[in-house]
């Protein structure tokens, strides 16, 4: 049996030995001098050996202690050496235990699925918000009262929908912590109802009627403005998509047209939007990545026809008007609008409820407009990619790319109300200002 006397005694020699105590263990003194505590036994018809710690930061009787925790380990039918590998192993995993380093190693792991703008946006949030409160605090001892004071905070300067999403944000690294074996609840998981409903969305101003659109096409073809920008809204009120869709809209995405050709068509053109560019428009979504593909009907093509005329040897189909390595400025047709008349009347991104308010009272009749999942009505949300109201996401994803001779018949039909009247595209190409803006171009 070892004593504190015998320890201290224990002098080094010329090869290492060992000075045995009880039930395995024994003292290990090396050629140097060094006295460490360890355990011997067997486990699966094997012998395996343990070290404790080293004499005498390890006293005699937390040596015994350790040896008696690995015996009853070894009666639950355990391996004490690697309970004691998994314990340093959580250990090290738990070593920062604060809401900030779950938090960063939670956006770590996450931001790959996520496009760059998204990935900043979320971890900002969790700097400017959340840090600077709870960041330090180990996980296990946040409570729902310290997650409601940090997103008051940010309520009351009146970002609600960020306080709701910071209140996901916190929740998924709380749920991450919970799952790296720190922690046993999510003190955000049910907070939403202690937060002010997210207001509404502020409609953009749009004209739903088909005689005052057909007066602002008209004004918008007679204007000075380049071509380029009013080739651009007449492609933009064709195919009703969001503007920087079409603000970054390249050639190749354009399948269907033989250029070389004169004539409207075919009649299977299509605009195929990829996944990676869908996904930029639904960045602060994080499994909106799909690809989007928009009929092109004869007075789209017409239209692209006319624009190749000027930007034919641009990446871009609506190139900007300093650099064709760039496309066209974010605000150039809004800023057309507002110069003729129309600010707070109708904007760029009011073509789509233009399209979807007429298409809509046109093609579903008033008895049948209460039914949630009417066919047009279905198609016409799905032409805007939106998730039609009463589908599931389930649904969602395997219908988003359906009823494409549909979408083109709604499309044509759109076309055709819309630019009754109208002029050719090509009229904006005649005359001096479209010689200057081909030089400017080239």
């Amino acid at each position: 049996m070892l004593t504190n006397i015998v320890i201290q005694k224990a002098l080094p020699r010329e090869k290492d030995y060992k000075l045995s105590d009880s039930a395995g263990l024994y003292l290990f003194v090396s050629k140097t001098g060094h006295k460490s505590f360890r355990f011997k036994y067997r486990f699966g018809g094997k012998e395996r050996r343990q070290t404790f710690g080293s004499y005498p930061e390890m006293s005699l009787a937390e040596a015994r202690d350790r040896r008696d925790d690995a015996r009853k380990l070894l009666r639950d039918h355990q391996d004490p050496g690697l309970e004691r590998k998994r314990q340093k192993l959580v250990a090290d995993m738990s070593n920062d235990r604060s809401f900030e380093a779950f938090a960063r190693d939670w956006h770590k792991q996450q931001s790959p699925r996520w496009v760059p703008v998204h990935a900043a946006d979320v971890i900002g949030s969790l700097e400017r918000d959340a840090f600077s409160h709870i960041g330090g605090f180990d996980v296990t001892n946040i409570s729902e009262q310290m997650i409601v004071a940090t997103l008051e905070k940010v309520q009351k300067r009146g970002a609600i929908e960020t306080a709701h999403r910071l209140r996901q944000r916190i929740s998924a690294v709380l749920r991450y912590a919970k799952a790296s074996g720190a922690g046993n609840t999510n003190a955000a998981a049910d907070l939403n109802m202690l937060l002010k409903p997210v207001p509404k969305a502020k409609l953009r101003p749009a004209l739903v009627d088909l005689a005052e659109l057909h007066k602002l096409i008209a004004t918008v073809d007679a204007t000075r403005s380049h071509p380029l920008t009013r080739l651009a809204s007449r492609f933009l009120s064709l195919v009703a998509q969001r503007p920087a869709m079409v603000r970054k809209m390249t050639w190749d995405e354009i399948e269907g047209v033989d250029w070389d050709k004169e004539a409207s068509g075919p009649a299977d053109a299509v605009w195929r939007v990829p996944a990676g560019k869908m996904k930029q428009e639904f960045k602060l979504r994080e499994d909106d990545d799909f690809e989007h593909v928009v009929p092109l009907v004869a007075q789209a093509v017409d239209t692209l026809r006319a624009v190749r005329r000027l930007s034919g040897s641009s990446q871009y189909v609506f190139p900007g008007g300093w650099s064709s390595a760039t496309p066209i400025s974010e605000n150039a047709i809004g800023y057309l609008y507002n110069r003729e008349g129309y600010q707070n009347i109708h904007v760029p991104h009011g073509w789509r409820s233009s399209f979807s308010t007429i298409m809509n009272e046109l093609l579903s009749p008033k008895d049948q407009q209460h039914h949630k999942l009417n066919h047009d009505r279905l198609v016409i949300d799905l032409m805007l990619a939106h998730k039609p109201s009463g589908m599931s996401d389930a649904e969602f994803r395997y219908n988003r790319a359906a009823y494409q001779s549909r979408r083109r018949e709604i499309a044509q039909q759109w076309a055709d109300l819309l630019l009754d009247g109208a002029c050719d595209p090509n009229d904006f190409l005649d005359g001096p200002r479209r010689r200057a803006y081909r030089a400017k171009s080239v």
